[in-house]
């Protein structure tokens, strides 16, 4: 149930995106959704660990200043539709969302690709389990 992961309320550390049909896009995804937790995103690490990612909840673009690796950036719009995918953005970069984006999943530079996803494929976000 995707739309109850919008809740404002502090819900599960951790949260799993898939596909709608079923396969394992990324297994632990951290939300980011106060003001704090968007401005900060991925700069304090030093590499994403396949399988891991950031979602961002509500996002109308990203940054990747003073990042230290590159990533993959997809618009999503409010019902988990991808609207466009951004691949191996580089640090120190700048990437608007397209009209119509809600959230924006961070993923490792080439996991997009690897996953499949591109514009029209809807995305489920889900706690955890595990």
């Amino acid at each position: 149930m995707h739309h109850a992961a919008r809740k404002r309320q502090a819900g599960p550390a951790w949260w799993a995106v898939t596909l709608d049909s079923g396969p394992v896009v990324a297994a632990r995804v951290r939300r980011a959704g106060t003001l704090l937790e968007r401005a900060v995103g991925l700069m304090t690490l030093r590499s994403l660990p396949p399988g891991e990612g950031l979602w961002i909840d509500p996002c109308a673009g990203v940054h990747t200043l003073g990042m230290r690796f590159p990533i993959d950036v997809v618009f999503l719009d409010p019902d988990l539709s991808i609207l466009r995918v951004a691949e191996a953005v580089p640090p120190g970069r700048v990437r608007l969302a397209p009209r119509g984006t809600r959230s924006v999943l961070e993923l490792p530079a080439r996991a997009a690709a690897e996953a499949g996803l591109r514009p029209g494929i809807r995305l489920r976000i889900q706690p955890h389990r595990g």
